[in-house]
């Protein structure tokens, strides 16, 4: 009988554990709100990006930057509070980049690091556990570890509290005008906020830093064995960034994106915050309160949209799409081109290369219009002959940040002089120059440039005495008053 009791109470157990499972997973998923599209939206045409409109998205807030500017290039909603969720961490981790010195030094994890609600997202830190900095770095934000963040918060400021008012202050001096935090982690709380317009301005400062970006990039990351614990490795919660299989395809892998952060809780929706670069533009994301897998789609669809409207181009690439021609004069009467010379632009220092990233219309009105973006400058006239290859002037690009870059003009063909043009004066001098007889060449020229002060020193000195003469001839033929001739 006791056996027979035991087998009972054993299967019930057992049936209540996967009920209860069940039950938790309904709690994770089916209670997170997953919005519809508007049953009025036109079909979305992946074929046909640019014609992206807002009521395409499932997200009620989103927005599309320029990571390199901050420029909005689409946005719906974007200024509404809303909560970010997990999204939280991404300030989180970055100011634990920019506060920790050495983030390969090892911290020990505290019991309030991992003292959290249940159903907490973690990265199953234990009380006690010396780990490094960097793998918390890496555990924050590939598994959205919320003791991963409270163990950067209290390495930073010492304490959790002290940390939420750094982020505070960090999000306001970015120009966040809408965020509040009340935890390092985005666990629900009514007074931690944020929308889609400041969550993309934190993304873009947190791109801007190396190791960050390379953190958000990645897919995976190895823990190595700590007191505690084995070694471990840690792979991300985005869709967005894994790659499928032949076996088991990923439609929401997108092939350009490079992070960022997940977030999801039952009053934020799911949430996300990407980055993608193609052709050197870098774009920024963020979607609030959408569905689980619509939080791709929309992201995607962003991303899509962004890359047909925006293009990077280096100062050599904007030149080339409208490049200088020039004039030369006193070129040969043989010359096909009527003197008429393209330059090639080359750089000074090819290991500089800065990039302008703008929509196309932007950058086709750089190129029609160069000068208002770049300095040109002559370093020669344009009289023939000039000869291929040779450098008749430069182009400076001054970027936002950085020293000026500094590119060569150079021409690409040779124009000969005309045959019987006169000889310029730095002709004339290049010539005395290399003739390696000091005395000039006696020539009819020089024997008269010579000659001639002498002939006419001697006309002058002729016509001088020949007025004496006539002058003395004149006063002996004249009679003096009072005196008499007798003939």
């Amino acid at each position: 009988m006791k056996r027979k009791t035991a087998l009972f109470l054993s299967v019930l157990f057992l049936f209540l554990s996967i009920l209860q499972g069940s039950f938790s997973e309904a709690l994770s998923t089916d209670m997170i709100p997953q919005p519809t599209l508007s049953p009025d939206a036109e079909k979305y045409d992946p074929d046909h990006p640019e014609d992206l409109s807002a009521d395409q998205l499932y997200a009620a807030s989103a927005i599309l930057i320029s990571a390199e500017t901050g420029e909005v290039i689409f946005e719906k909603d974007p200024d509404t509070i809303r909560f970010p969720a997990s999204t939280t961490k991404m300030l989180t981790v970055l100011l634990g980049i920019m506060m920790v010195d050495d983030v390969y030094q090892t911290v020990t994890v505290s019991e309030s690091a991992v003292a959290l609600p249940s159903d907490s997202s973690t990265m199953h830190l234990q009380a006690g556990e010396e780990i490094r900095f960097i793998d918390v770095l890496y555990g924050t934000m590939l598994l959205s570890g919320n003791d991963g963040a409270n163990v950067i918060a209290e390495t930073v400021s010492g304490s959790i509290y002290r940390f939420v008012d750094l982020m505070n202050e960090t999000a306001a001096a970015f120009g966040c005008e809408n965020t509040h935090f009340a935890n390092p982690h985005g666990y629900h709380d009514e007074q931690h906020y944020s929308t889609a317009r400041d969550l993309a301005i934190i993304a873009r400062h947190a791109m801007q830093e190396d190791l960050f970006r390379e953190i958000a990039s990645s897919v995976s990351w190895t823990i190595p064995r700590t007191n505690k614990q084995r070694a471990r490795t840690m792979t991300t919660k985005s869709r967005y960034m894994i790659e499928g299989t032949e076996d088991n395809p990923n439609k929401y892998y997108y092939p350009y994106a490079v992070g960022i952060k997940t977030g999801s809780h039952s009053m934020s929706g799911y949430c996300f915050a990407g980055a993608a670069e193609k052709d050197h533009v870098l774009l920024i994301s963020v979607v609030l309160f959408t569905g689980d897998r619509a939080r791709w789609a929309d992201t995607i669809k962003l991303m899509d949209y962004g890359f047909s409207q925006y293009m990077s181009v280096t100062p050599m690439d904007l030149y080339n799409m409208n490049p200088i021609t020039i004039e030369t004069s006193n070129y040969s009467t043989s010359d096909m081109n009527r003197g008429k010379i393209q330059l090639v632009c080359q750089p000074q220092d090819s290991s500089v290369s800065p990039r302008i990233v703008a929509t196309k219309a932007e950058i086709k009105r750089m190129a029609e219009n160069l000068t208002s973006t770049v300095l040109i400058q002559y370093t020669r006239d344009f009289a023939a002959p000039v000869q291929a290859g040779e450098t008749v002037g430069t182009m400076t690009y001054f970027p936002s940040y950085g020293d000026p870059v500094v590119y060569s003009l150079n021409a690409s063909r040779t124009v000969s002089k005309r045959e019987n043009a006169p000889k310029t004066l730095e002709e004339i001098i290049a010539e005395t120059k290399a003739d390696p007889n000091p005395f000039p060449p006696l020539s009819f020229n020089l024997v008269m440039v010579f000659l001639t002060p002498i002939l006419l020193l001697a006309a002058f000195v002729s016509v001088f005495f020949l007025i004496r003469r006539r002058q003395k001839s004149r006063r002996m033929k004249t009679p003096r008053p009072g005196r008499r001739y007798v003939k």
